[in-house]
């Protein structure tokens, strides 16, 4: 591990969890879950209106559901890639075994899946940070570095994959381009970003802003530095880079074949286009699941690509029904396979 890894910040300790001053208000939550709940009934609704509902149950009825025992195998291996990639931010700090990583990571979605607020995240640092020694607050960072790296790549996946279309207007076009050089710039900015860490906090301790805004931003800074030192290591960051884009591929793979379910195609850089607006939509406070959010998003993007409405749909739902059971499968396995390692460790 080099120096600069050795390097704690004062606003991450290896082995203090967030105290309760940390956490946000009742009231705040409340408020962020009724917005949530707002957002994905207007967008629920607005997916619906106009809905030729014959058609809808007819393409689910009609469905060529064969196809889900080549999608499930498929979007397990797709988690399992996720888990060697989370491993790689990890392994700097610890040799840690996939198989605590992978089952951790599915607790996290299936957290992510029933409960509001990306709860998640915190699940599967918690159940991380403690099996390995290494404490949440340091996963919970590796955890964030993830999350906003696939920003990032969804970005330039999906406005490659726009251009790659090439039947968008000019004025879109010039819209994508500018987006994938914002996207291109974002990564080698948060590539350099660990080498800067003083310079950075001293700019934000300078920003006109209150203390406690200062210190809010400083700490959720601090906690994406401490995850993007372990790619410091070129090696690491190429083998990073590899495995992002499998498990991207492999998603718009699963999407490919999930369109067959309901008669219809979609190609490699469609289901990009797809993945990348679903990928990003998840920004926005939603419901467990984000139902209503992808249900717009999935019109929004799929009828331009030749799917009506109530195929676009009957798509979006099928893949959710899909995605909630290898996660609830996965998950609750490795719920199981938590607790009877934390038992085994209370016996010894």
């Amino acid at each position: 591990m080099s120096a600069s890894q050795n390097r704690k910040s004062p606003l991450i300790t290896k082995n203090s969890p967030p105290g309760p001053g940390k956490q946000p208000s009742q009231k705040r939550s409340a408020w962020v879950l009724f917005f949530s709940f707002t957002i994905a009934i207007v967008l629920l609704y607005l997916s619906l209106r106009g809905l030729d509902w014959g058609i809808f149950w007819n393409t689910i009825k009609t469905g060529h559901y064969e196809f889900i025992l080549l999608i499930i195998p498929i979007l397990s291996f797709n988690y399992f890639v996720k888990a060697l990639r989370w491993g790689i931010l990890i392994r700097p700090a610890k040799t840690t075994p996939i198989p605590p990583i992978f089952w951790a990571n599915m607790v996290g979605y299936l957290g992510n899946a029933y409960l509001p607020a990306r709860a998640g995240e915190l699940l599967r640092s918690a159940f991380l940070g403690q099996s390995s020694g290494l404490g949440t607050s340091f996963v919970l960072a590796t955890a964030l570095t993830e999350r906003l790296l696939d920003v990032v790549a969804l970005v330039l996946i999906g406005a490659i994959s726009l251009l790659w279309q090439g039947n968008i207007t000019p004025l879109l076009a010039n819209a994508v381009r500018i987006m994938a050089i914002a996207g291109g710039v974002g990564l080698a900015l948060m590539i350099a970003a660990p080498f800067q860490e003083a310079l950075i906090l001293r700019f934000i301790g300078r920003l006109p802003v209150p203390q406690k805004m200062i210190s809010l931003i400083s700490g959720q800074i601090a906690r994406f530095l401490v995850g993007m030192r372990s790619l410091q290591n070129w090696r690491r960051l190429t083998l990073f880079i590899v495995l992002t884009l499998a498990v991207w591929l492999t998603d718009a793979f699963g999407s490919t074949i999930a369109a067959r379910i309901i008669s219809q195609t979609l190609n490699i850089g469609q289901a990009f286009v797809l993945l990348s607006a679903l990928g990003l939509s998840s920004a926005i406070p939603s419901t467990p699941g984000s139902v209503g959010v992808y249900q717009f998003v999935a019109v929004i993007v799929l009828v331009p690509f030749g799917f009506s409405r109530a195929e676009a749909l009957a798509f979006i739902i099928i893949s959710q029904i899909l995605n909630y059971i290898v996660i609830s499968f996965w998950g609750l396995l490795g719920l199981w396979k938590i607790n009877k390692s934390r038992l085994s460790s209370a016996d010894a």
